[in-house]
């Protein structure tokens, strides 16, 4: 990373009107990774039983969070100070306050799923980038004020120290939320239009072939790999790492290594011009905050005992492609939008109002 303070390196994310640009990039990335993200949480109670799933999971472990907090990084490079980022803060702490209540009610009366905590400081399912998405813009906030040159080596030590803290990694995702703190800063500081303009000839194809390779890899190793190493979501303790610090440091690096060369290699497979599910790329929140429920409804019925081999699992992964487009509709958005989106100077107002009453009814 360049050593220029983050202040001065502020780049515009507005959409442009060429069919080639960084932003139509950065949604169709969008729309690739919501599918992998819906896939993997579809196929993971599979893939202690199918070696082949397993390696497509773990495959997609290599690149899907890390892309998917790197592209918000970038999204985020408009609206990260002032009026409007202060917004966004009240409105994703809105969204996760409303789904963390829905999932845990639904899990209460329905899903019933064994060891699951209900409570607001242990997000439901993916409800961590929520928290995590906040968290990353206060980070950007302080490193801009404080202009910290080389955000992305002071990212990573974040990351890597965040493994030594006495604290289970689930306990408000804060594990996942500071070990993919780097990518976010990679997506904030770097332009898409700059990725965009390299990825081609030689350097498409070399992507494509290592990203083929680290899935054969997967696929060789996966009887020896724990999901668990690259999902992120322990701290050294959990993943019995602590006999050697410095073991665990270089496993924490080598991840690190791993994750950067399956994201830059899949950037390869993304279209870079205006296509078909370009505009999906806009509503991929609505899929982040609804599939859970379907994913949670298909184990609740008992239907993965049914999904014994190849074809089964692929049928699933047909299914969860399809309802991962089907939840783009627009029409989804027109009816859970306020849900989705709710208002969240309204409802802070609202807050502050009746607070303000309250205070003066009692003085």
């Amino acid at each position: 990373m360049s050593g220029t303070p983050l202040r001065y390196r502020l780049r515009s994310s507005n959409p442009k009107d060429s069919p080639w640009s960084g932003e139509n990039f950065g949604l169709n990335l969008r729309f690739m990774l919501i599918v992998s993200v819906f896939v993997g949480n579809a196929v993971e109670p599979l893939i202690q039983t199918m070696p082949e799933v397993k390696a497509l999971f773990l495959w997609m472990l290599t690149f899907q969070m890390p892309l998917f907090v790197g592209v918000t990084g970038y999204f985020a490079k408009n609206n990260l100070f002032g009026h409007s980022g202060d917004r966004i803060l009240k409105q994703i702490a809105l969204q996760y306050l409303l789904f963390q209540s829905i999932y845990s009610l639904l899990d209460i009366i329905w899903f019933q799923v064994p060891g699951i905590k209900h409570s607001f400081f242990v997000p439901y399912l993916l409800l961590w980038f929520l928290v995590g998405h906040v968290i990353w813009r206060l980070l950007m906030r302080v490193f801009a004020r404080l202009n910290v040159r080389h955000p992305f080596i002071w990212a990573c030590a974040i990351g890597i120290l965040a493994g030594f803290l006495p604290i289970q990694g689930t306990w408000f995702g804060f594990m996942k939320t500071l070990v993919y703190f780097p990518f976010f800063v990679i997506g904030y500081s770097f332009s898409l239009e700059w990725i965009q303009a390299r990825m081609h000839g030689v350097i498409r194809t070399a992507g494509l072939a290592v990203s083929l390779v680290l899935f054969v890899v997967m696929f060789v190793f996966a009887p020896h790999l724990e999901p668990a190493w690259l999902s992120n979501s322990m701290n050294f303790y959990e993943l019995g790492w602590m006999h050697s610090s410095w073991q665990a440091i270089v496993m924490r690096c080598a991840i690190y290594g791993i994750e950067f060369i399956g994201s830059i290699a899949f950037l390869a497979w993304v279209p870079q011009r205006l296509c078909a599910f370009t505009d999906w790329g806009k509503r991929t929140l609505y899929v982040f905050l609804i599939h859970g429920i379907i994913v949670r409804i298909i184990a609740a019925t008992g239907m993965y005992d049914h999904i014994t081999n190849g074809w089964f699992a692929i049928l699933l992964i047909a299914c969860a492609v399809t309802s991962t487009i089907l939840l783009l509709h627009p029409k989804v958005r027109q009816w859970t939008r306020p849900v989705i989106e709710p208002n969240s100077e309204a409802v802070f107002g609202w807050i502050r109002r009746g607070a303000w009453r309250s205070h003066m009814k009692h003085s």
